[in-house]
């Protein structure tokens, strides 16, 4: 497919995952706009600033937006790079932007994060994608790019389409790694094996990537994790193979230490991704009468954490 046109492009969630990819974007031509709270009057007047590890950029949105109602035209894309937090409505937010030919595409971490969105706009289609990268805000308008950039993009629940290919080819064209898989669920399975051993025990340890590997009994929690993860998986019908647990574990032993996206939300006194990555996991493991003994444990112990946490 030949791109012939400009995407117009909205980013709801500019922090560090959408102001990376979506400076990616608009480094390669694409009309690139954001819609930002806290970060607005810096990102107003400066733009936003990356820092990264393959060629540090900056650049300016074609629009900057506090509130989505102010945003102006009907984009071809709407990409939600949010939390996934129960007290955020991504529907309502995103609402006012959403024509009838929008593609809703949603990169945000967890399992079943879909089903509100695609009961709220039926008739949009729907993208779920999952970014395989180090990246963390340093400050207002600023983000640190350390590692890896890959994207996985498919049609939900499964397949692609026209608006997905020419997505992954924009992406492309802008230097990121983005891939079309036709079984996006199973993908969201798969990142889940990280997120949910890493992310849940760095907040419990205070540790890094490195120090939790180094360590025999969180490096050893961390496969039983996973390994639960894959059984509630497999039982829902996205078979995972084996060999796939273990090439995570040897992938992050190889990467440079990494302070997870879940553990620097807890230290910035923020709600964590709980729900979505352990507390929807559960529900579906209870589902299939499939035991979950780490998770709940996790679960339980990140709950108390949560509830003393900024909303």
């Amino acid at each position: 497919m030949s791109i012939t046109k400009r995407s117009k492009i909205l980013i709801v969630g500019t922090g560090a995952v959408g102001g990376f990819y979506g400076g990616k974007l608009a480094e390669a031509g694409q009309d690139v706009s954001t819609l930002c709270r806290s970060d607005y009057e810096i990102v107003k007047s400066e733009g936003i600033k990356v820092k990264s590890c393959s060629g540090d950029f900056a650049y300016r949105p074609a629009q900057v937006v506090k509130y989505i109602s102010d945003y102006r035209g009907c984009p071809d894309y709407v990409i939600v790079t949010l939390k996934s937090l129960p007290n955020i409505d991504v529907s309502e937010l995103i609402g006012p932007a959403v024509a009838p030919s929008t593609s809703i595409v949603l990169i945000q971490n967890g399992i079943g994060i879909e089903t509100v969105i695609r009961d709220n706009f039926p008739d949009n289609e729907l993208v779920s994608g999952l970014a395989f990268i180090c990246v963390s805000r340093i400050k207002a308008g600023e983000i640190h790019h350390q590692e890896y950039g890959r994207l996985v993009l498919g049609l939900y629940p499964n397949g692609a389409s026209e608006n997905v290919e020419l997505l992954v080819e924009l992406f492309i064209n802008s230097g990121v790694h983005c891939t079309i898989s036709h079984d996006v669920i199973r993908e969201r399975w798969k990142k889940l094996l990280w997120n949910a051993s890493f992310n849940t025990i760095s907040v419990l340890t205070g540790a890094d990537t490195k120090s939790i590997l180094d360590n025999k009994y969180t490096a050893e929690l961390v496969l039983k994790i996973m390994k639960e993860v894959q059984t509630v998986a497999t039982v829902s019908g996205h078979d995972i193979e084996s060999s796939v647990l273990q090439k995570y574990i040897d992938d992050t032993r190889k990467m440079k230490p990494y302070r997870t996206s879940m553990l620097l939300d807890y230290e910035a006194g923020k709600k964590m991704e709980i729900e979505a990555i352990l507390g929807n996991t559960i529900a579906i493991a209870q589902k299939y009468s499939t035991q979950v003994t780490n998770l709940k444990c996790l679960y339980g112990l990140l709950m108390l954490i949560n509830n003393n946490l900024n909303p």
